[in-house]
């Protein structure tokens, strides 16, 4: 059984014998499986899980400060009087290069507003993104790159 099935069954086992029904207790009872799991690696031949789960919850963390920052960015725009936007269209270079990789990139860079990836070049190398607040191209492009596209590859490559 994988060790994320064997850590979601930790915690509602966990849910269930504490009696309470709250996303609170079930992600204590992940927490606490992860931990469990954690000191009996040893027991397992495949480990990646651990590796896999910080770095997971890294990309989910810095996407949701993305997500909260890049709303209160366009509000902004929409509620005051003189538009702050200059938008254009930059060329992201990818290291990502599979199909998957590529769609994650692509996708949570359109689920980010003021982004949206319009298209992929031919030779599947670089995403041409739509950015809102373009004040700086090599700075837009980094932020991307060292970003989103950086820690979609350490969960996808580890």
């Amino acid at each position: 059984m994988p060790l994320f099935i064997l850590n979601i069954v930790f915690a509602a086992v966990f849910t269930l014998l504490t009696g309470s029904a709250r996303i609170g207790v079930f992600m204590f009872g992940c927490i606490l499986g992860y931990g469990i799991l954690w000191l009996s690696s040893p027991l397992y031949k495949d480990t990646r899980y651990f590796k896999k789960l910080p770095k997971t919850v890294n990309l989910i963390t810095y996407f949701l400060k993305e997500l909260f920052v890049s709303n209160l960015r366009v509000l902004w725009d929409v509620i005051t009087p003189g538009h702050i936007s200059r938008p254009g269209i930059i060329g992201i270079p990818l290291d990502a290069e599979t199909d998957l990789e590529i769609f994650l990139v692509a996708n949570l860079i359109s689920l980010t507003p003021g982004t949206l990836s319009v298209d992929l070049s031919e030779d599947r190398k670089t995403l041409f993104v739509h950015v809102m607040f373009l004040e700086n191209v090599a700075a837009a492009r980094a932020d991307i790159k060292n970003g989103l596209e950086k820690r979609i590859l350490e969960v996808m490559r580890s």
